[in-house]
């Protein structure tokens, strides 16, 4: 019979393989045809991106610490003095005009210090100002 063996009770007792076999060839073409890309993805498709006129650009973030011990930190360096918080803030300013500067402030720091660098960023002109906090997970 052509559809494999059967018994006296109507079970096949055969599998047909033809449908195993066309799936096998089907996933190896599949793959054949995806390796080039996975090997060598830059190589696989040449293109030549346009330019646009406008978009999103990096934003640049002004990142002031403040510590408990009462120092201050701009991106990471010390800064002697209140003073050069400002000065620091609108030379920024002038390199960038949509500057954002954030506040990270340790716990134990007066609200009258944080106050007082936002007041020195106002002076500097810097109208985007936020204070960096950690959010915890809700209980």
């Amino acid at each position: 019979m052509a559809g494999g063996a059967k018994n006296d009770n109507g079970i096949i007792g055969s599998i047909n393989v033809t449908p195993l076999v066309d799936i096998t060839l089907v996933l190896l073409i599949i793959f054949m045809v995806t390796a080039k890309l996975v090997i060598a993805p830059s190589s696989a498709l040449q293109l030549t991106l346009p330019k646009a006129a406008s978009g999103e650009a990096i934003q640049v973030v002004f990142a002031i610490s403040l510590t408990k011990d009462g120092a201050a930190f701009i991106d990471g360096k010390p800064v002697p003095d209140d003073e050069a918080i400002k000065s620091r803030a609108a030379d920024e300013l002038a390199r960038h005009p949509d500057l954002r500067a954030v506040i990270q402030a340790d716990g134990d720091v007066s609200h009258k210090r944080v106050v007082h660098v936002m007041d020195l960023l106002s002076q500097a002109r810097v109208t985007q100002i936020a204070v960096g906090v950690i959010l915890e997970a809700s209980k």
